[in-house]
């Protein structure tokens, strides 16, 4: 579901569906052979180095960072093609008119006007984004399989390629009953108020990104099987009940799962999602057992920090108040392309002039201009959840204070296992960790968390008083 995902990223739908992917989206991919687990052994001989990997794994990292690279670059930039392509050759407009045909049925002769009986109307409406989802899905999807190829063959996956295009078709399902009624309303939205329909879709944000955040555990389930932690790592949940009294997280060993990713994946990872009632720990079962459990106490420390430092809100707020100024931006320029080629999309003469958006098609449009704001925009995006990782990272050092001998060689160690896992580039270029990474590069948190010592001298951490 990557295409999708990056064809409405800054609409707000795609707040909503983004919810819907599970976490192991990046990691569905199965291998050709099995890497041998991370020990404890394969950090580096001085913890307090930086991010440093055997020369072997060293060489795939850069290889396969290499491909990741070209084919997220590739993706965005065929997912604007083969939007336009869509316009330009009519196959938007055609979609809609067969949608008309199909569900066109009218009101009765004897009634004076002739327009679609309104249930109708909401049927094409959602038969034609259903289409949309399923035509663009189709389209990512060689792009998305040969990631998944290459993830097989570098060993960070162990999914088939059965139950990896069953996982496609459950993302698919989720996408096109949650985001085609959603189209469906902001469509309705253009068609209700064409000359600022724009800030009646941003008004709709909010609740919908507070909404998935609230949801979107709930989902999960259709992707992979949970677990009580307690049931087969007692232990380790009696130490991550130690972090969650010292960060205020208020998670109960009752909503601590454990993930079987192991079948699907060898990456680590441990994180807290949900909301309110919602919210709960995940560690997946390639990390409890793999690693040690000071580590995962590291891991679960960062997560925790973004609860505790408000980051949801924050990125909320931001995101919010961005998408005001991207959603005006997006609809002049969107009503722009309808007035210059309308005519050869088959938007009409209607749809060109007073409501150039409020057809299907020019809805589409609009997605279009979207998806171009949120290819150039994602290095700004990016810089923020960098900042927000970053200081998730200093409170995840300081919450493990006192709790494990040494912070400084968790925390190392944490970021070494974790990179070896995924085969994260060691040295990545300025430009690509600027326009793509989310978090900083894994080399530069090693190395930050390795000299991150505020305790020396008697001092203290920036966030805990000792």
């Amino acid at each position: 579901m990557t295409f999708v995902r990056r064809t409405l990223l800054v609409f707000c739908s795609a707040v909503v569906l983004a919810g819907l992917v599970p976490a192991t989206s990046q990691a569905q991919s199965a291998s050709a052979f099995v890497p041998d687990p991370v020990p404890a052994a394969t950090a580096p001989a001085n913890p307090r180095q930086a991010y440093l990997l055997p020369p072997e794994k060293r060489s795939k990292a850069i290889a396969i960072s290499r491909i990741r690279n070209i084919l997220d670059f590739a993706g965005s930039v065929w997912s604007l093609m083969v939007l336009w392509l869509l316009l330009a050759t009519r196959g938007f407009s055609r979609l809609e008119a067969w949608v008309g045909r199909v569900i066109g049925q009218r009101r009765p002769p004897a009634r004076a006007d002739s327009e679609l009986l309104p249930h109708r109307r909401w049927l094409q409406g959602l038969f034609f984004f259903a289409s949309f989802f399923l035509i663009t899905t189709l389209a990512g999807l060689p792009i998305d399989a040969y990631g998944h190829h290459v993830s097989r063959e570098y060993g960070i996956s162990l999914q088939g390629w059965g139950g990896w295009l069953i996982d496609q078709g459950k993302a698919l399902a989720l996408t096109v009953v949650i985001g085609s009624p959603v189209l469906l309303l902001f469509n309705w939205i253009v068609r209700f108020w064409p000359r600022r329909y724009w800030f009646g879709i941003w008004l709709v944000t909010l609740p919908l990104i507070v909404l998935v955040l609230l949801v979107s555990p709930l989902f999960e389930p259709f992707f992979n099987t949970y677990e009580p932690l307690s049931q087969n790592h007692a232990a380790l949940v009696d130490e991550l009940e130690k972090l969650v009294a010292r960060t205020g997280t208020d998670i109960p060993p009752s909503r601590m799962f454990l993930m079987r990713a192991g079948e699907k994946t060898n990456g680590l990872n441990a994180y807290v999602n949900g909301i309110g009632p919602t919210k709960r720990i995940v560690v997946w079962d390639t990390t409890a057992g793999r690693i040690p459990n000071d580590e995962v106490m590291f891991i679960f420390g960062h997560e925790s920090g973004h609860y505790v430092m408000n980051h949801i809100p924050k990125q909320v707020s931001i995101t919010v108040a961005g998408l005001f100024f991207v959603f005006w931006a997006c609809a002049g320029f969107a009503g722009w392309l309808a007035r210059r080629f309308g005519a050869g999309w088959g938007l009409g003469a209607q749809d060109a002039t007073a409501a150039p958006l409020s057809s299907r098609t020019g809805f589409v449009v609009l997605i279009f201009a979207l998806t171009m704001a949120g290819f150039l925009l994602r290095p700004a995006v990016n810089t923020m959840s960098r900042h927000f990782e970053h200081e998730a990272d200093i409170y995840g050092q300081e919450a493990i204070h006192g709790l494990v001998p040494d912070p400084q060689e968790t925390a190392v160690a944490a970021f070494n296992a974790l990179g070896e896992a995924w085969l994260d580039d060691p040295d990545p270029s300025p430009f690509i960790e600027f326009w793509e990474y989310d978090h900083p590069s894994v080399k530069t948190r090693a190395d930050f968390a390795a000299h991150y010592d505020p305790w020396a001298n008697g001092g203290h951490g920036e966030f805990f008083a000792k």
